[in-house]
């Protein structure tokens, strides 16, 4: 009686196993490869004499393949003394003539990058510009300027010893994540009226 009842309790036990087992070699899903962020290219004269860098266009700018897009983004509203004019009102194009005609020119340290969101601080796997390359091409240009410490950082990296042949001027952020405020900001930025020339001012 004992060997009856217990082979019964085996069969019972066998029939409530599972049948279906998942393979033990199953591979696990790669995680998606974060999207690669590319900038915009240069925007210069032959004789530009004021480089402006910043560090890569945020998703904004991105999607309106224009620098500086975001509405709350103060770089033209900044950059309008050395530009020698009020930059905020024009269309795109007509800010980027005034700047060429003012002898500035803009670009970004960083080529591409992978970057979740808008902030500088996310910037990861970087390639960046070759900036010494870029300034080299310019026989007036006199002074590089950075917009925020990020591209600062990276943009002084790139020049290596040719940043000595040019002045370097540090711009805090024109950012809206950067708070300080526009008054705040605008006399480091109007600094850089002494190495730009609007279209009628005399040669420097």
């Amino acid at each position: 009686m004992k060997l009856q009842s217990l082979l019964r309790f085996l069969d019972t036990a066998d029939r409530r196993l599972p049948t279906h087992f998942p393979p033990h070699d199953t591979p696990s899903t790669p995680a998606p490869m974060p999207e690669r962020k590319h900038s915009f290219p240069p925007v210069v004269a032959p004789d530009t004499r004021l480089l402006v860098l910043g560090s890569l266009p945020g998703e904004r700018s991105l999607a309106a393949a224009r620098y500086y897009a975001h509405p709350q983004n103060q770089f033209w509203q900044l950059i309008s003394p050395a530009a020698g004019r009020d930059l905020v009102p024009l269309a795109y194009a007509d800010r980027l003539d005034a700047l060429r005609a003012a002898r500035i020119g803009l670009w970004d340290v960083v080529a591409s990058a992978t970057r979740p969101g808008s902030t500088d601080a996310a910037l990861r796997d970087i390639e960046a510009h070759d900036i010494a390359a870029l300034a080299a091409t310019l026989p007036d240009l006199r002074a590089i300027a950075f917009n925020g410490g990020t591209a600062q950082r990276h943009g002084l990296r790139q020049l290596g010893t040719e940043a000595a042949r040019y002045t370097i001027l540090g711009l805090p952020s024109s950012s809206p994540l950067h708070t300080v405020g526009l008054a705040a900001k605008a006399p480091a930025w109007a600094a850089l009226s002494a190495y730009s020339q609007p279209r009628g001012h005399a040669n420097a």
